[in-house]
């Protein structure tokens, strides 16, 4: 039987699979993903609870935390469903831009008000990770809603963590850089071989690892913070980025 359950939003796919799929080995959890095909992996996992909704709809959250506490007590959310599209203000109204910043800022708002909500409710202690971006730092030109999206995201984190880490809960996020998910693979594919290799060289350079991040190392850093082990980890923003916000070269940049 679990004694701990999770929900993480955008869990059928990428980075928010790998959560769930990590956190499934020790516990509960709820998956909810809003496209449904994306969740058809988790059928006859039993320890996983899919979940087909918005993640910025209060229904759909309280929905899926309400099958979480079914299972065992909510002890984490993570929040990592986001909408991938660029806008620019000259090319964009700016109604436009501010509806997309909305989406992608209000999806972890509703996840943390509802987690934050549900273990005021329980008084029991919890932890928060919300799935930001090396592009909160670091803007990339043309992704102007994601950027600024991002950016709020690490102030809630700061601010959820301030206010209520005295009553037990823990606010922390993850800022990854490029990650090979089936977005990325997809993208390569679309690009074509010769195309595909000269992005992978790129990425390799931006990256001083050598390469892009897999969504399971991105996963283990969130489920860490999840855990006992980051007890005392509040209010951090964590680059899961393999250097590339501190080498700060990106493809715009001019060569020296």
């Amino acid at each position: 039987m679990s004694t701990r359950s999770h929900v993480v939003t955008g869990g059928g796919r990428g980075i928010g699979r790998a959560v769930v799929e990590r956190l499934a080995r020790t516990g509960h959890v709820v998956a909810l993903e809003r496209d449904p095909a994306a969740l058809e992996w988790a059928d006859g996992h039993p320890d996983v609870t899919a979940v087909v909704g918005d993640a910025t709809d209060e229904a759909a959250a309280e929905h899926a935390a309400d099958l979480a506490e079914r299972v065992a007590p909510l002890a984490g959310w993570v929040n990592n469903a986001a909408v991938f599209r660029d806008l620019s203000l000259h090319t964009s109204s700016a109604q436009e831009v501010l509806a997309l910043v909305d989406v992608n800022l209000g999806a972890p708002l509703t996840g943390c008000a509802t987690a934050v909500r549900r273990f005021l409710a329980a008084g029991t202690p919890g932890a928060i990770v919300n799935v930001t971006s090396h592009q909160a730092q670091r803007a990339v030109p043309g992704c102007t809603p994601y950027v600024t999206a991002k950016a709020a995201i690490e102030g809630l984190t700061r601010a959820l963590a301030v206010e209520y880490g005295p009553r037990g809960v823990r606010v922390n996020a993850v800022a990854p850089g490029s990650v090979r998910t089936e977005r990325y693979e997809d993208f390569l594919t679309r690009l074509g071989p010769v195309e595909a290799a000269r992005v992978e060289d790129e990425m390799g350079r931006l990256h001083p690892l050598g390469r892009v991040a897999l969504a399971e190392e991105v996963a283990a850093a969130v489920v860490h913070l999840l855990s006992d082990d980051a007890s005392f980890i509040n209010g951090a923003t964590v680059p899961v980025d393999g250097g590339r916000s501190v080498l700060a070269r990106d493809p715009e940049a001019h060569e020296g």
